[in-house]
Formats: C-alpha cells, sequence, structure tokens
C-alpha cells in the first residue's frame, strides 16, 4: 500500500513517459482523478478512464519528436511535511512551459487560475 497517493501518481507519469509506455494504471481515487483532470486540461496526458471501481487509466501524450509531454515533477507538500501557499505565493514554473497543482478550497487548480481567483492552497507539486 502506498501512503503518498500524489506523488506516486505523478513518478508513474514521469517512469511512463521516459519509456514511452502509452498508459498507466493505478488503484482508482476521486482526488487523483481531479489531479489527473487538471493535468489533461493543461496538456500533460492525455485521455483518463475510469475502468473499474478500483482502477483509474490515464494515458500519456508526446509531442511530435516522439519525447514525453513530462519532461520532470516535483513534489513539493507531502505527507510528513504539508505545505501551504497563498496566491500571491504561486509563481510560473519553467518559464511559464510548467504549471504549479495547488489544493484550494475552490477544487484543484494551476498556479495561474489560484492566481487568477485569488485563492491559495496545498503547494501539491510542480510539472513542467
Amino acid at each position: 500500500m502506498v501512503s503518498d497517493r500524489v506523488g506516486d501518481f505523478i513518478i508513474r507519469l514521469k517512469n511512463a513517459g521516459a519509456v514511452k509506455h502509452d498508459a498507466i494504471e493505478l488503484p482508482y481515487s476521486a482526488y487523483i482523478e481531479s489531479i489527473a483532470k487538471k493535468l489533461r486540461k493543461l496538456g500533460f496526458v492525455g485521455d483518463i478512464e475510469k475502468k473499474d471501481d478500483r482502477t483509474l487509466r490515464v494515458a500519456l501524450v508526446y509531442n511530435e519528436d516522439g519525447s514525453a509531454r513530462i519532461r520532470g515533477v516535483k513534489r513539493i507538500s507531502k505527507p510528513g511535511r504539508r505545505l501551504y501557499i497563498s496566491h500571491l505565493e504561486a509563481h510560473v514554473v519553467a518559464g511559464g512551459t510548467g504549471a504549479r497543482i495547488i489544493s484550494t478550497p475552490k477544487g484543484i487548480l494551476s498556479d495561474s487560475e489560484a492566481r487568477r481567483e485569488r485563492v491559495g492552497g496545498e503547494n501539491l507539486f510542480e510539472i513542467w
């Protein structure tokens, strides 16, 4: 059993992209599904499918040259140390080519959405 589902999810995405897998499958969680939907909206992953009550399938996206769209991830808030930020601290990641994912009272938001909505929350991870 994994104690850090978010960390497990983003590392699976990064590793699967490095070895050119089409998709990953992981245990279903509504929280992980909402993060995956935000990553799909940002263009980092493709289709998201709930296969059954216990499995979530997330397709990976690749650039035209065959490289993975996800070049790197960095987990910020961890189970042992939760880190929270205000909308003022949600700065741009990787010169604007990346995103910071924040869990807010308004749901899962990217850094730009958090600044626009003027809401802070738990600083989950950066992806570029």
